[in-house]
């Protein structure tokens, strides 16, 4: 069954634009919560989740979920502004039916979006998002009323989240004697992340934790790092940690603002672990950078690409029994540590990596270099199918052809904006940016 609502990400789009209205997510909500009470226990009654990231939309977007859920007879705990990733420990930590994020992730304040967890922690399966969308071509009914949900607040979220990021860390290291600014995002993590940091010992320098309900993204975070790079360098600081709006991605700098994306952390990781044991693998995706293919295969690492989203990471993941994997943009998962891409706990790593190490990020990655990569985002009328395109297909077999084994050509839709992206990979940084060009030209013809 083809899905008519779920992307890679859950639901997203353009609030008051379907489907992120207030009637489709209050159906959403009454849908997923007959699913919910279907798969439940007679004598338990289902219970879920509810967090958001700091977008104005979310309190209306909570409301309606709030409302879908009551009718469908399903409890509801809401936890106001958290990271995604605090919403999968929570749910699991809880032992709830599930939990569900509002947020639209990295994307403007305009967008919203909605995002599952199983009782796991983990996202729904895809069999489970399409009995949902099944569930949605019902009509909305409603429980009778000694059945109808009931919603509480969850006072001490924040609190039993910041306690687990910390557990991930070694309990032998800690953070004194390090100056790190910690950017937010004006996101969800605003509350949190520096906590964390702080309280491990840091000296925290806190930017983009200020949110308005319309800043969330602008300028700040893991998609807009220079701020992060200028404030390392105006304060003096020893590193940059950049999260995004939901706190599931991490770019990070060193002390003079060069930047390190979700490739080279992931290596810093690897080669952490395999300092103090084998490392039987770790999963990338089509557009992680090939270096990371050969540096791996050279420290008799197994390496794996899945489809680009987390969610596919993940699963290969689990296919291999590995738990190391990520992609560039940042979504890293450490499967001994959590169950979902983490920012912060993803941070952690790193962090005590350069601990164990006592090298830098620049040292830790100095054998690890990148191939030039030129990435073009493609805006394009929804359904638009680059395959279909002669002009398109004609010109990537010729760069392909010109490449041979020295790059490669990734031409693919986004699973969560209109946008095709193409991607070309060389050895050569003015090849890369000169072919890409010439294919995105034939997309936008």
């Amino acid at each position: 069954m083809a899905r008519k609502y779920f992307g890679t990400d859950g639901i997203r789009g353009l609030v008051g634009a379907a489907p992120i209205t207030p009637d489709f997510v209050m159906r959403l909500g009454y849908a997923a919560g007959k699913v919910l009470a279907k798969a439940q226990s007679a004598t338990v009654r289902p219970t879920v989740l509810i967090g958001k990231d700091t977008r104005i939309s979310g309190y209306m977007l909570e409301a309606a979920l709030e409302a879908g859920f009551s009718a469908a007879g399903v409890d509801v705990m809401l936890a106001g502004p958290m990271p995604t990733p605090a919403i999968a420990y929570l749910t699991r930590a809880l032992r709830l039916s599930a939990g569900v994020v509002i947020s639209a992730s990295h994307n403007p304040f305009q967008d919203n979006g909605i995002k599952f967890f199983s009782d796991l922690g983990t996202k729904l399966p895809d069999a489970i998002e399409e009995e949902i969308e099944a569930a949605l071509e019902s009509p909305m009914e409603c429980v009778a009323s000694e059945r109808l949900g009931r919603a509480k607040r969850l006072d001490d979220a924040q609190g039993r989240y910041i306690e687990f990021c910390k557990s991930t860390f070694p309990n032998e290291l800690d953070l004194r004697g390090l100056k790190i600014v910690v950017d937010c995002a004006h996101g969800a993590a605003y509350h949190i992340a520096p906590h964390v940091f702080h309280e491990l010992g840091a000296e925290v320098v806190a930017i983009g934790n200020k949110p308005d309900g319309f800043n969330i993204n602008d300028g700040f975070g893991a998609t807009d790092p220079d701020a992060m790079s200028a404030a390392v360098r105006e304060h003096g600081a020893d590193l940059g940690i950049a999260l995004d709006g939901d706190a599931d991605r991490l770019i990070m700098c060193d002390a003079g603002g060069r930047q390190y994306n979700g490739d080279q952390l992931l290596y810093v990781m690897v080669k952490d672990r395999l300092a103090t044991g084998p490392v039987a693998g770790a999963v990338g995706t089509l557009m992680t950078n090939m270096a990371l293919e050969v540096a791996f295969k050279q420290m008799g690492v197994a390496f794996a690409r899945a489809k680009v989203g987390d969610r596919y990471v993940l699963e290969v993941m689990r296919e291999r029994g590995w738990n190391l994997g990520g992609e560039g943009s940042g979504h890293l998962l450490c499967l001994d540590k959590h169950t979902t891409g983490d920012g912060i706990v993803s941070a952690l790593q790193v962090l005590s990596a350069l601990k164990r190490s006592g090298m830098s990020l620049d040292q830790c990655t100095k054998e690890l270099v990148l191939f030039p990569q030129t990435l073009i985002n493609l805006r394009v009328a929804n359904g638009f199918d680059w395959q279909k395109n002669l002009a398109t297909v004609d010109e990537k077999e010729k760069v392909e052809r010109e490449l041979g084994d020295t790059g490669r050509v990734l031409i693919r839709a986004s699973g969560t904006e209109p946008l095709i992206r193409v991607m070309v990979e060389a050895k050569n940084a003015d090849h890369a940016a000169t072919m890409a060009r010439r294919i995105a030209d034939t997309v936008s013809a």
